[in-house]
């Protein structure tokens, strides 16, 4: 079963397309975004004229940082309130996005921050229009969020059909600012997804050519916009294999491949995408001898070899070395053995294997 109920507005002219769209969601919007990813992107400058046209007022809530803690979300429930807000744009990558869902549901359930994990308590939201500037987590059309508790240490996230946005606005032009370290982890984060689509054991054989060709994209044009920043095709595509990503992953969910990435963003400030890319040679070694057929189709389609394809990544700067000796390794296993992810994965590993797989990265 496929289950999407976003409408996506997909080029140069996405904003302007769906002007009329986001004037019917409300009357005032909260802007969730970074603190500057709305204006350097070039966002702003060209929505504030599309609402003043559709009438729509806003308020502009720019606390989010990278990875997004439950004490952000509440700074933002509370000014969607205060406000009189009645829907959400949120403007950025994964975090904005990510901390606009949660604002949406803890405004529209008045949830403190220890009942946001609560399913039970989710009963409403609020709209939500997404407008992506980086082409990694795909989250305009994804129902989920993930958030870092600062009291734990720990980053976990929840789904909700209530939280997949509204209107998803993808125009590569957003994208153009990228860095080139910003433009590769958040390439390697699509990627992730892309490949966690084969590997979930919730896996939807009817997304396997979109999944194929989303890496097809990746492999063609990531080391040509790294190269060339301003080249908007290769902008283009990639934006499109992220947005086939967040489509993968709201149907098959994430893995292993996630879960072990966490603790290094958490601990060490490791950017969520480079966490995925240092793992992701290992986790599918791990992975291969339980999935021969998955992924001896899925190379096919790409027209490379498992081995071309650990060769093309090899040429990437995503072999991270961390010195892991102050860590209590011991809990970091058992967070990971512990999260949802771990559970659909096609190889549940033991303790020793998880070990392994993390000293892999071991510095020295």
């Amino acid at each position: 079963m496929l289950y999407l109920p976003t409408r996506i507005f997909m080029g140069s002219n996405a904003l302007s397309e769906a002007g009329a769209y986001i004037g019917r969601e409300g009357k005032k919007a909260l802007i969730v975004t970074g603190r500057s990813s709305a204006h350097k992107s070039g966002v702003m400058a060209e929505l504030l004229p599309i609402l003043a046209k559709e009438g729509v007022q806003h308020s502009v809530f720019s606390g989010v940082c990278e990875n997004p803690d439950l004490d952000c979300v509440m700074q933002g429930k509370a000014q969607f309130i205060r406000e009189g807000c009645d829907f959400i744009i949120a403007i950025g990558g994964g975090s904005p996005l990510d901390a606009a869902k949660a604002i949406s549901l803890a405004a529209a359930n008045n949830l403190s921050e220890n009942q946001l994990y609560d399913a039970d308590l989710r009963k409403q939201s609020y709209s939500i229009v997404a407008i992506p500037t980086t082409h990694g987590t795909g989250s305009e059309v994804t129902q989920y969020s993930v958030l870092t508790n600062l009291k734990t240490g720990i980053k976990a996230g929840f789904g909700s059909d209530l939280i997949f946005p509204k209107l998803a606005i993808v125009d590569a032009r957003y994208m153009l600012s990228l860095s080139s370290k910003v433009t590769l982890n958040t390439s390697m984060d699509a990627l992730s997804h892309l490949l966690e689509g084969i590997y979930s054991t919730n896996r939807v054989p009817l997304l396997f050519p979109m999944i194929a060709q989303g890496i097809r994209l990746i492999i063609r044009n990531l080391a040509l916009c790294l190269k060339e920043p301003d080249h908007l095709p290769a902008r283009e595509a990639l934006a499109l294999s992220s947005l086939y990503g967040g489509v993968t992953i709201a149907h098959t969910s994430t893995t292993l491949q996630h879960s072990i990435g966490y603790p290094f963003t958490t601990e060490f400030g490791v950017p969520h995408g480079l966490a995925n890319a240092m793992f992701l040679k290992q986790i599918m070694q791990f992975y291969a001898p339980a999935l021969k057929a998955e992924l001896s189709l899925l190379f096919d389609r790409i027209g490379l070899s498992q081995a071309e394809f650990l060769a093309w990544l090899d040429g990437f700067p995503i072999q991270l070395r961390v010195d892991l000796k102050s860590v209590d390794l011991e809990a970091w296993i058992a967070q990971i053995l512990s999260s949802r992810n771990i559970q659909i994965s096609p190889v549940i590993p033991t303790t020793e294997e998880l070990r392994e797989l993390i000293n892999s990265v071991q510095k020295g």
